[in-house]
């Protein structure tokens, strides 16, 4: 399964905005992105079509999108509300898929975890 890594700076992040802005400037969510868990989810489960309008970063069908959480462990200190809901949307996203007989899409990487 081939995989794309894009570098999400866990840095930035110190509250719910901060987290929308940076997924949402990072990956290219659409000016619509509704700055919730739920339209992240809906954004992400679309990564690999890339007519979907959904990212600005896609991947092609049958590969993974892999996030690369920069400063896990400071994100997980900081911010543990939206850490965990990073990994149980995270979670989410590919269990959907699953229902729909899709391949999962995305993966995590936390550096510095």
């Amino acid at each position: 399964m081939d995989a794309m890594i894009v570098s999400i700076p866990g840095e930035h992040i110190v509250d719910w905005d901060s987290f929308h802005d940076v997924f949402q400037q990072t990956l290219g969510f659409p000016s619509f992105y509704g700055r919730n868990m739920d339209a992240w989810i809906d954004c992400m489960t679309c990564v690999d079509d890339a007519d979907d309008g959904m990212s600005a970063i896609t991947v092609p069908i049958g590969a993974v999108l892999a996030l690369q959480i920069n400063d896990a462990r400071g994100l997980r200190r900081r911010c543990p509300e939206q850490y965990d809901a990073l990994l149980e949307c995270s979670a989410s996203v590919n269990y959907r898929r699953r229902e729909k007989g899709l391949l999962p899409v995305v993966a995590l990487i936390l550096s510095g975890a």
